[in-house]
């Protein structure tokens, strides 16, 4: 249960009646029920409505607006309204407007043009977050808080001299005094080094590659400073309402922000996602960030804050839903964990930058649009869910993801450009999904040992600890599998001398001699044990077995003839190593032996475009079945169920019509 003012699968949007008359609102609460509404989120861009000029509050609307929801049996999410500023904050203090790394102040107009260091800022902010929390701690329709939102979507980093002097506190905080910064810096390397702590800027803009591990603190140090501004919200409101959950709305795989160490101070995950339907493959981006939703709450259940009913606004072209997917993606998020199904926003907007962004409300009338059937359809459909809270997902497979390495990684001056973190995660995630095999991601530092098949792609910076933790999850009978450039630097971005990948050496049972970046376009070849052969492209490691075995060599280059794709059995366990990037058909055959050698499988047989997934408790187990195709499909089930949505029970072949979908009670 996500609230326990809401003991229900949460279903609602954003709501914004300030930009409506309130003769709209009534009107608004009566299709609000009817379409079976039970939270909306309320005041997320409301601080010019409710602070007009410094320390003048209005508050009467949203007084109004609450007791009616109230009123309508209706809870919501109360937001702190602090996501953009008005705009007589940066008329009275200009300094809190952001600067980008060139010099460039961004200015109002849009929305959080603030600066993540600015005092002004922060202290007008807490003004307005604590009269919201005095005034409405009591009031019965708070079912949470919605902190700010979507932190560090447009301003992720500022560069002003606000910005300069935080970070060189920060930096403090982390290394004590300049000799280990120095250090950690590696300040030797063209006359870098510093003597005063006033001397140390953030990188902005510079005549060529800015110090890697100056670029590296910068990123950890804005999503700290991001961060900062939320704990500074949450203990204000927990100060008002300890029992009230405090969320703020994620964005998927968000770069900026290092979302293992956000939900953490999160009493809820909730996300904003939104597949692009003209992407054939949208819906596995889409499954693997609801199972980082999943994972960043430990495997308690999350909110899909924001999606949209028909499309976006914001893509060159903005290619609509299909009808049927809205609710087909909807009942995937609630398979994958999610608790609360809401949208931007409930009624579209007649001005505004977003006024064709889609929404639960079009702006014909609802009873003319296919989009109000299927918004209505849907929230039909949770009403019949409730039992599914409490129960929870079972993974024993976890792919590895750890922020610093995704920044280290993609820092300038690599052997290749085009080694992204997200294009390595879903390279390694796709096969996993369409052999409906569950999958969790993990901070290479945390407990492994519930996982029997752990992934780690592109492990390029390791700590110590996280290494020893990947070795002795092998070690105590764990398969791994590890993708090239793995094991390369330590925290501080410099190299771990010794041989690459020099952590994982004995682990691997090899030793690395170089690299060979393959050139945009080329391809190379491989063979197999068997003698099949596939392609790979992208990279290349000279290998040198050093106890591993090779399963696949490369066929051409002069590397011919060397390993691609090894195994070495270690302690209890074995792991994997792939040295470079195989066509999706190896990749099946490699990652069905892998799941194979480690007893991970799929839930249940489905054919071919149709997602199985599981969520189950001690008293009862579901069996989502989702098909994504466009044509329809049969699948066999294991015996008798009943499926929540139609109420009908099933029993033999289940029939799933083009992006049909089952939720099946097995017992």
């Amino acid at each position: 249960m996500i609230t326990p003012k809401v003991p229900h699968i949460i279903y609602g949007g954003d709501y914004n009646p300030e930009q409506w008359p309130q003769s709209v609102w009534a009107e608004d609460v009566r299709l609000m029920r009817a379409a079976n509404v039970n939270l909306v989120s309320v005041g997320i861009f409301s601080w010019a409505k409710l602070e007009p000029q410094p320390d003048e509050y209005d508050f009467g609307w949203l007084d109004r607006l609450l007791d009616l929801l109230h009123e309508n049996g209706i809870m919501a999410n109360l937001a702190t309204a602090t996501a953009s500023p008005p705009p007589w904050l940066a008329r009275l203090y200009p300094e809190s407007l952001p600067v980008t790394k060139d010099g460039v102040v961004l200015h109002p107009g849009a929305r959080q043009h603030y600066c993540p260091s600015s005092a002004a800022y922060r202290e007008r902010a807490a003004g307005l977050v604590g009269r919201i929390a005095e005034r409405y701690k009591d009031h019965p329709v708070l079912a949470m808080w919605h902190v700010n939102n979507e932190y560090g979507c447009h301003v992720s980093e500022c560069y002003c001299d606000a910005s300069a002097a935080h970070f060189r506190r920060w930096l403090e905080n982390r290394y004590g005094d300049l000799e280990r910064l120095n250090e950690a810096w590696g300040t030797a390397f063209w006359s870098q080094r510093y003597g005063r702590w006033d001397e140390i800027l953030p990188p902005r803009s510079a005549p060529t590659f800015a110090n890697p591990t100056q670029q590296l603190d910068f990123r950890r140090f804005s999503s700290d400073a991001l961060l900062g501004l939320y704990e500074m919200e949450r203990e204000i409101l927990r100060g008002a309402t300890p029992d009230v959950p405090v969320t703020t709305n994620f964005m998927g795989f968000f770069k900026p922000a290092d979302y293992w160490k956000w939900a953490g101070r999160e009493d809820v995950v909730s996300d904003d996602s939104y597949p692009d339907p003209s992407d054939p493959e949208a819906h596995v981006l889409a499954a693997m960030n609801r199972d980082l939703m999943r994972s960043l709450g430990g495997g308690n259940s999350w909110v899909l804050m924001e999606q949209t009913t028909v499309r976006v606004n914001w893509r060159r072209r903005n290619a609509p839903k299909e009808p049927g997917r809205m609710r087909l993606w909807s009942l995937q998020a609630v398979a994958r964990g999610a608790d609360g199904i809401m949208f931007f926003q409930w009624r579209q907007s007649k001005a505004g930058a977003e006024k064709f962004h889609s929404a639960m409300v079009p702006h014909v009338r609802p009873e003319d649009s296919r989009s109000w059937a299927e918004v209505k359809r849907l929230g039909e459909d949770l009403t019949k869910l409730d039992g599914l809270s409490g129960t929870r997902g079972e993974a024993r497979t976890a792919v590895l993801i750890d922020w610093d390495n995704w920044w280290a990684l993609e820092l300038d001056s690599k052997p290749s450009a085009d080694v992204r973190m997200i294009e390595g995660l879903y390279f390694l995630y796709r096969p996993l999904f369409e052999a409906n095999v569950p999958v969790d991601f993990a901070h290479p530092g945390s407990d492994l040992s519930s996982y029997d098949l752990v992934i780690a792609p592109n492990l390029y910076l390791v700590t110590d600890e996280a290494a020893e933790n990947v070795r002795s999850f092998v070690e105590d009978g764990g398969t791994l599998l590890m993708s090239f450039f793995s094991g390369i630097v330590d925290e501080n971005d410099h190299v771990r001398l010794g041989g690459y990948p020099a952590p994982f050496k004995d682990l691997l049972g090899l030793t690395i001699e170089d690299f060979v970046p393959l050139a945009e376009g080329a391809t190379g070849c491989l063979a197999t044990e068997e003698g099949a052969s596939f392609s790979c492209d992208l990279w290349a490691d000279l290998v040198h077995l050093r106890g591993a075995e090779a399963l696949t060599t490369f066929a051409d280059g002069f590397y011919g003839g060397m390993p691609a794709v090894t195994r070495n059995a270690y302690g209890g366990g074995s792991a994997y190593y792939l040295g470079t990037r195989p066509d999706a058909g190896y990749m099946g055959v490699l990652l069905e032996r892998v799941c194979a050698e480690a007893g991970v499988g799929a839930p249940s047989e489905a054919p071919p475009g149709v997602e199985v997934v599981r969520r189950r408790s001690t008293e009862a187990s579901y069996l989502f079945v989702l098909n994504h195709g466009e044509e329809a499909a049969d699948v066999e089930l294991e015996g008798p169920t009943v499926d929540l949505l139609s109420g009908a029970g099933r029993d033999g072949t289940l029939r799933l019509e083009p992006f049909g979908a089952a939720v099946l009670r097995e017992w």
